[in-house]
């Protein structure tokens, strides 16, 4: 079989109890471990539990160091900026934008930066937060470079993803999550370990020609020999790239820089886990604009137009953001997550190690 399902709480748990035997406190262990969860059951694999195994090398090798208390080192009615230490990046993340979005209550909108801190997950998972808020969300990372810029064939700045989300009233919530790249280094690891080509026009090699082999890809990036992803438009201007290549250096100037942490070249993973990196997050309140219920329903009016757009010829519907993804995820609640077989059986051999039972197929 290619893939099983698993009751999303057993993950939950047994991903919790894997970072507890790493010296994870129970509450931060729980927090990344929804995190991760969560990925899969939005259908975003590249950013789920097939990671584990990166946090726990991580947290073996002192990349990430577990329970140390962030530090809040500037503050104002409408900022905040923290120093993550080297702790794990979902609970700096998730504490941070909780602060925000207490802020944003008061001041109308308030922002955000983290920096020293780990791989934070799903960008998405941050700015829908303020959606029960009545607020609009953004959040946003730098990662280790793995991006070439237009006209270039050297890896200078990361994936660099960012989110933002909006809430509706009847239609699903728009939920914008994406990287600043084509694709995430996690879509190629999915490549790698499913053995196959990637497809043109996701990276070039070290020549700047299109690059298929994702496990060439993935070492000459880590190694920067030559070659990355090419960002999100594609290699030329005449497809867009330079635009995408404007944002990724855009989420470093609000990540990295304005965090007073690394970025670009001077973000670079270990050979067994992530890097150190910086993120951003902000909240503001619908209701300095307008009445939260008229935002809504006007919402669900842009947002039903958009997917009753006739469908081009060969295809089945017009999702916006966050449609599908949020549709994966009631898929995932009555049917449990879906997980790679290979996936499942890494979690296995990690929960072995430490005696950890996986959890059980559906």
């Amino acid at each position: 079989m290619d893939s099983i399902r698993v009751d999303g709480d057993e993950l939950i748990a047994f991903c919790a109890d894997i970072f507890r035997k790493h010296g994870v406190g129970a509450r931060n262990a729980r927090c990344q471990s929804e995190v991760l969860v969560a990925a899969d059951a939005r259908g975003i694999p590249s950013h789920g539990v097939a990671r584990l195994a990166r946090y726990v090398a991580g947290l073996q090798t002192g990349q990430m160091i577990p329970n140390i208390e962030p530090q809040i080192l500037r503050e104002s009615p409408t900022s905040l900026l923290v120093d993550a230490r080297g702790g794990l990046g979902a609970p700096v993340s998730v504490d941070t934008m909780t602060k925000i979005i207490g802020k944003a209550e008061l001041a109308g909108m308030a922002f955000g930066c983290v920096r020293n801190s780990n791989h934070f997950g799903i960008a998405g998972q941050y700015a829908m937060m303020a959606l029960s808020h009545d607020m609009i969300g953004m959040a946003m990372t730098n990662t280790a470079a793995l991006g070439v810029p237009t006209f270039g064939r050297q890896v200078m700045f990361g994936t660099n993803p960012l989110a933002f989300a909006a809430p509706a009233g009847i239609e699903k919530s728009f939920v914008l999550d994406m990287s600043t790249t084509v694709v995430t280094r996690g879509k190629i690891e999915v490549y790698d370990r499913m053995g196959k080509d990637l497809p043109t026009g996701w990276a070039v090699d070290k020549t700047g020609l299109p690059a298929r082999d994702p496990r060439s890809l993935l070492d000459d990036m880590f190694y920067r020999k030559g070659g990355g992803i090419v960002p999100l438009g594609g290699d030329s201007e005449l497809t867009g790239g330079h635009k995408g290549y404007g944002l990724a250096v855009m989420v470093d100037i609000l990540t990295g820089l304005l965090a007073g942490g690394g970025f670009g070249l001077d973000v670079m993973d270990t050979d067994v886990s992530s890097a150190r990196v910086s993120h951003c997050f902000a909240a503001m309140k619908i209701d300095i604009f307008q009445e939260p219920d008229a935002f809504k329903k006007e919402m669900d009016r842009m947002l039903f137009a958009l997917r009753s757009c006739p469908v081009a010829e060969g295809e089945e519907r017009v999702y916006y953001a966050g449609l599908k993804e949020s549709e994966f995820e009631e898929h995932a609640k009555a049917e449990g997550i879906r997980l790679d077989e290979n996936v499942f059986k890494t979690l296995g051999l990690l929960g072995a190690e430490c005696g950890v039972r996986a959890p059980a197929i559906k």
